[in-house]
């Protein structure tokens, strides 16, 4: 398939007010200054399709200021999954910038569909408090794979907890554990190892290990 790209311009990304994320590990960050200026185009590489110049995309260059920080993985996790639409959902109810399930929600500690679609803050702290609980549940697996190659990928962490965000952290485990030959498709037919290899290389050692961590937000 032939492959253009396409120069999309990013919006701003504003967190009005004095906003802190405060999560169960008791980590907070403050993003409230962060935000991608209006006059910067990135470029994306993407498929060119008869009814949509913009269909998945196959990479991303994500600013200098983000790199490969733990802002620089979300934006890119959250790019791939709405194109940074808190309030987007999709055909299959997956709801949000990161297009959570409401199952998966309830774990974390959401109940509210529509509070959730209408609170970027929650939908941030959402992000983080699922990466965390994923990264506890999967910490043996982190520790003996992340380094190893399976089917031709190098295992990250990153690259775990992006596929743990997919397809969840059971369908991780097999992945992993069979090497490969338990593998998962979602309803688009995205694959762990997709996964594994588009968010590979990334810091997520902020993100902290909570086996019971739940989205909460404090304003200071």
């Amino acid at each position: 398939m032939r492959k253009k790209v396409a120069k999309i311009s990013i919006f701003p990304i504003i967190l009005a007010g004095s906003i802190f994320f405060s999560f169960s590990t008791k980590e907070a960050a403050n993003l409230e200054t962060y935000a991608t200026p209006s006059d910067v185009v990135l470029e994306y590489t993407v498929a060119a399709t008869p009814d949509s110049s913009v269909t998945e995309v196959e990479a991303i260059k994500i600013l200098p200021a983000l790199g490969k920080s733990y802002l620089g993985f979300k934006e890119a996790v959250a790019f791939k999954e709405s194109r940074g639409d808190y309030k987007i959902i999709n055909e299959f109810g997956y709801l949000g910038k990161y297009q959570f399930g409401k199952g998966t929600l309830k774990l974390i500690g959401i109940y509210n569909a529509n509070e959730f679609l209408n609170t970027p803050e929650l939908q941030e702290a959402a992000f983080y408090a699922n990466a965390s609980r994923n990264k506890w549940i999967l910490k043996r697996d982190i520790a003996r794979f992340v380094g190893e190659k399976i089917n031709g990928i190098t295992i990250t962490e990153s690259g775990i907890l992006a596929a743990a965000h997919l397809a969840g952290p059971g369908s991780v485990k097999k992945y992993l554990r069979s090497w490969g030959a338990n593998s998962f498709n979602d309803a688009f037919g995205t694959t762990i190892g997709y996964y594994m290899k588009r968010f590979a290389g990334y810091d997520t050692s902020f993100v902290k290990p909570e086996r019971k961590a739940k989205a909460e937000i404090f304003q200071a």
